[in-house]
């Protein structure tokens, strides 16, 4: 292969100069030996160009250079060539990953290629196993089946989150790691001695999140949720992160639940956009004057949802302290927060 032979301690601007004109083959890697440096070329250079950067022709030598081993930048890096572009086109390459698991959805027309699109995402993505979204998130324990693609077949996992550490199974259990930064918002807000009630908490990461804060050290927090499998998760997570007598998991239905729950909540975080506005006339029953209500919706603006507070809450007045989108569910459609204090 074509190099240019070049004293060490002219390398670096002789590079650059080869670099400007195009001609420094990258996928080569430079040679060092002894007081010389080797640069892999595209195409030899003309006798112009060698006397300007002060060289000649018997600097080219014919030589051998290792190869740059480059890792594939993106999944479609590894299906080039795999699957027609056209499909390539089609499929979704957005994934979730949590802890050691990668969830990939996949078009039904990409049925036959899921294979290989289960071992691509498995190789970019250096994870353990890899799994096919098969249905939407359905019932009321909010869970949703998953195929196995790729790599072990093992659902529960430990997924890092800032400072925290959340164990779930994800065949069991929701958890969307695409809300991190919604929850450390949430978290950002609360002060030390606050109540909080979490009404729908899942594996419980607004809450662990929250109690984690080494500034929050009397914060108490009831996590409730209607799904057995993640109530055994939040109450491993508790232990996990050292939260114990932070947060008191509380398993059953949110309305049944609270009804025998002698507490008036400083903070009520309502994270169920596709039906939180039914519990909004519980939550507000259970708020303190001058609490605050953390709320989500899906909805195409904010006004829908600001309404459905006000509505809630009336004869009490409503303060809205932010709004926010925080993720697209579908054109047009958003996963909508409300901060609003009800006083």
């Amino acid at each position: 292969m074509i190099g240019l032979k070049v004293p060490k301690n002219e390398a670096n601007r002789i590079r650059l100069l080869l670099q400007e004109k195009a001609i420094l083959d990258h996928d080569w890697k430079i040679r060092h030996w002894e007081d010389h440096v080797y640069l892999p070329l595209t195409q030899e250079p003309d006798n112009d160009f060698l006397e300007e950067i002060g060289l000649d022709m018997g600097n080219i030598v014919d030589t051998e250079f290792e190869e740059v081993k480059r890792r594939p930048r993106n999944m479609e890096n590894y299906l080039q060539g795999k699957i027609p572009q056209r499909k390539m086109e089609e499929f979704k390459k957005s994934f979730d990953i949590m802890g050691d698991v990668v969830i990939l959805e996949i078009p039904g027309d990409l049925e036959e290629e899921k294979y290989l699109i289960g071992d691509a995402a498995l190789r970019f993505t250096k994870r353990r196993s890899v799994y096919r979204k098969k249905s939407a998130i359905k019932g009321v324990v909010r869970t949703r089946e998953l195929e196995h693609l790729a790599g072990e077949d093992i659902p529960e996992t430990v997924h890092r989150e800032y400072d925290s550490r959340i164990m779930l199974d994800v065949k069991k259990v929701y958890f969307s790691p695409r809300l991190a930064t919604e929850r450390r918002i949430i978290g950002d807000q609360v002060t030390d001695g606050e109540v909080i009630i979490d009404m729908f908490t899942g594996v419980g990461p607004f809450a662990i999140n929250i109690a984690r804060r080494p500034q929050l050290k009397n914060v108490e927090i009831y996590a409730i949720d209607i799904n057995p499998s993640a109530i055994h998760y939040l109450k491993e997570n508790i232990e996990l992160n050292k939260v114990q007598g932070k947060i008191n998991p509380l398993l059953g239905d949110v309305a049944e639940v609270l009804k025998d729950l002698d507490v008036k909540a400083d903070r009520i975080i309502m994270n169920l956009p596709g039906t939180a506005s039914k519990f909004l006339q519980v939550a507000v029953e259970h708020l303190k004057p001058g609490g605050i209500l953390n709320y989500y919706q899906f909805s195409r603006d904010y006004e829908d949802p600001i309404k459905r507070v006000e509505e809630a809450a009336y004869p009490r007045q409503v303060e809205v302290l932010g709004k926010r989108k925080v993720k697209s569910r579908s054109p047009g459609v958003w996963h909508v927060a409300i901060d609003a204090r009800i006083t």
